[in-house]
């Protein structure tokens, strides 16, 4: 994998470590943050080896403090665009739109990716790890849906994710005010799994989940995650038609052999990864 400037990899037993490694400026989300994002997330994803990822940040002040200044220095945000207004919008409109499949690719990507946060998660941050499929904190972390702060509408993932995460008046209530939601309050309402008590506590807790995650047969994975968003976004009878067409299709009787076999011989099951996303690859 090539060399990142925002990030550093380490995959070890079918394990992505991904972790932000700019604490010193606040892991903000630069323009190298954003095209090295997509990029890293499928070439893990390509070769198939790898079954679950966690998605962390170097100890310091902010797991993310979001979208870093630099990027609403264009003309499409200044007052001299006004004569052209309707083309400024549209190049806003595109903008957002090209962020918010940046941040997708934690869906689509076949494994499950398990964000692990400490400090600050703001503004972009909170768009990220809502993209992901569980979060965890530490006892020092908060939230914050900055974007109310600084006279915009939340435009990456936060408003469409976030109320499938937790009660829809509780999104109201930190999207409107721009509040700061702390650990306890977050794990209360349901948008973190699990508090730690410290950085290095959570990391290896959940790299021990995300190593739980990787000795299941990774098709079986991959149907689940894939069942569980499409569920999100329809209804009970249609996310059931999918999961029995989904099944009619997918699944293994290697694996479901094999994970019969290892229970009855009292032994840890072997399953094979998934093929190379040549596709991916290609795009990598």
């Amino acid at each position: 994998m090539s060399n990142h400037t925002c990030f550093t990899v380490d995959v070890s037993d079918g394990v992505a470590h991904i972790q932000m490694s700019r604490p010193d400026e606040l892991n903000t989300m630069t323009r190298e943050f954003w095209a090295e994002l997509p990029e890293l997330l499928r070439t893990l994803d390509s070769s198939g080896e790898v079954r679950a990822a966690v998605l962390s940040s170097a100890p310091g002040r902010h797991f993310c403090a979001g979208m870093h200044l630099a990027n609403f220095g264009s003309g499409n945000f200044s007052a001299d665009g006004a004569k052209d207004r309707e083309l400024a919008g549209e190049a806003i409109r595109r903008s957002a739109l090209e962020l918010q499949e940046v941040l997708t690719t934690f869906e689509r990507v076949r494994f499950p990716v398990l964000a692990a946060i400490q400090g600050g998660c703001v503004g972009g941050g909170v768009d990220m790890v809502t993209a992901c499929d569980m979060r965890y904190c530490t006892q020092d972390a908060w939230f914050c849906i900055q974007e109310i702060n600084i006279g915009m509408t939340a435009d990456v993932g936060t408003l469409q994710r976030l109320p499938k995460l937790v009660a829809p008046g509780l999104v109201r209530q930190w999207a409107y005010t721009g509040e700061r939601v702390r650990a306890e309050a977050a794990m209360q309402s349901g948008l973190v799994n699990q508090v730690f008590e410290t950085h290095e506590a959570m990391i290896e807790g959940v790299l021990a989940i995300a190593r739980t995650i990787a000795s299941k047969p990774p098709l079986a994975i991959l149907g689940t995650k894939v069942s569980l968003l499409y569920s999100r976004d329809h209804s009970v009878e249609d996310g059931l038609n999918f999961i029995a067409t989904w099944n009619g299709g997918m699944l293994s009787s290697r694996d479901l052999f094999e994970g019969i076999a290892a229970q009855a011989e009292k032994r840890e099951p072997e399953y094979e990864n998934l093929k190379e996303n040549k596709r991916y690859a290609e795009r990598s």
